[in-house]
Formats: structure tokens, sequence, C-alpha cells
């Protein structure tokens, strides 16, 4: 049996299309193309922990709203 993280990691890893989108559809998207991650809108300036969260996908996002860099999962 797999384990979650290998369940994940089955389905799409990364959304470099999503870059220069709202934050709010990049999160329905991401959440919609692989269901067993959780992605989370951050503002670029905020710091989070740099650790590796197999089920977590970080949409950095600008004053704006707008996605800066490519989600992925991590």
């Amino acid at each position: 049996m797999a384990s979650n993280c290998e369940q994940v990691e089955q389905g799409k890893r990364s959304w470099p299309e999503l870059v220069g989108k709202k934050g709010e559809h990049a999160e329905a998207i991401i959440e919609k193309e692989n269901p067993s991650v959780n992605a989370e809108i951050i503002p670029e300036g905020i710091v989070i922990a740099q650790i590796y969260i197999c089920n977590r996908v970080v949409v950095w996002v600008n004053k704006k709203g707008i996605v800066i860099s490519t989600p992925s999962i991590g």
C-alpha cells in the first residue's frame, strides 16, 4: 500500500501555467487537479517554514493577489 506522500505525488506536482493568474483561481485549479493536496495562498514577503510537506502547495502571490512563481508540491 502506498504512503500518503506517494499517493499525493502520483498526481500533478507543479502548475507553471498558473503564474500570472489570480491566487484564488490557482488554488481552486490545483485542488481540482490533485485532490490530495492543500493549496495555500501566501503573500510574498511572508516567512514560512522551509520544510517539505508532501500534501502542501504554496501559492505565492503579490500585493494584487497574482501568482508570482510556479506553485509546486512541498
